[in-house]
């Protein structure tokens, strides 16, 4: 946990840069270069992406990630190998996104074990309601892993005081109701949300869904601690493999742009 709450101590930027990737797509070793790539291109913390076939919070861009991972074999222990190979490159924070049911069959027991044991520092459930988080947040606590929740602009105070009681990490603010995905604006409500949340926690807030181009995170960096891109980023993946399908270095060139494009207003606004 410590690397999390680091990577919203650096001097030299506002808000956090937290790009999203998933684990194995298109290959494990494809996917392990391109995480190497948006932490050397000016990512804080990265979100791994757990492949699954039932993606509730996703939009079509990263169900199709999802699909290309798993139709080339991943598994969730595999993304705990992931996790511990980026572990002995970077100090960077490193942060699982999975699902309930997939949590549930490897166990938390085990999950949160093998999490700690590969170098995670967080991990989130979108699906996982506060009411019955605390089992799994006891297990998580047990290993020193933070137990990451979602808020929604839909969320009353009651419920996000709840929420923020309970967080770990920080806390994820998301900015638009539906699944993840591009969006043309990010509604004006999430800042709402950000400073209601203030009120019940000292934790980081970070605002992901929908963020997609850098005066998206130039905007939400004027009120949140922390910024989350993913569906942007997997588009500009999807492109460069369609354009040069067998060209590796397209990719990571592609992603490693897109990434010091988005963190450049970053840099911008803390003057350097």
């Amino acid at each position: 946990m410590d690397r999390i709450a680091r990577a919203f101590r650096r001097p030299e930027k506002r808000a956090a840069l937290i790009p999203f990737l998933t684990a194995g797509d298109p290959s494990f070793d494809a996917s392990f270069a391109l995480f190497r790539e948006v932490i050397a291109a000016g990512a804080d913390l990265v979100e791994i992406g757990i492949p699954y076939s039932d993606p509730l919070a996703d939009g079509p861009v990263i169900q199709a990630a999802s699909l290309r991972s798993l139709r080339a074999g991943f598994s969730l222990p595999k993304a705990f190998e992931l996790t511990a190979a980026l572990r002995r490159d970077t100090e960077a924070g490193l942060v699982l996104f999975t699902y309930v049911n997939p949590l549930f069959q490897y166990t938390p027991e085990r999950f949160f074990r093998d999490a700690k044991a590969a170098g995670a520092d967080g991990v989130i459930v979108p699906d996982l309601p506060v009411e019955e988080s605390d089992p799994v947040r006891a297990v998580a606590d047990r290993y020193g892993v933070a137990l990451i929740p979602l808020i929604a602009p839909t969320s009353g105070e009651e419920r996000v005081a709840r929420v923020c009681a309970a967080a770990r990490g920080f806390v994820y603010c998301v900015s638009s109701l539906g699944v993840t995905g591009e969006r043309a604006h990010v509604s004006a409500r999430v800042r709402e949300l950000v400073a209601m949340a203030r009120r019940y926690t000292s934790l980081p807030l970070c605002v992901g869904f929908g963020v997609s181009a850098p005066d998206h995170v130039q905007s939400i960096a004027e009120y949140a601690d922390g910024v989350i891109v993913g569906s942007a980023l997997i588009r500009r993946l999807e492109r460069a493999m369609a354009d040069w399908p067998e060209d590796e270095a397209a990719w990571a060139e592609a992603v490693r742009s897109f990434v010091r494009e988005l963190n450049f207003p970053l840099l911008r606004q803390a003057g350097m």
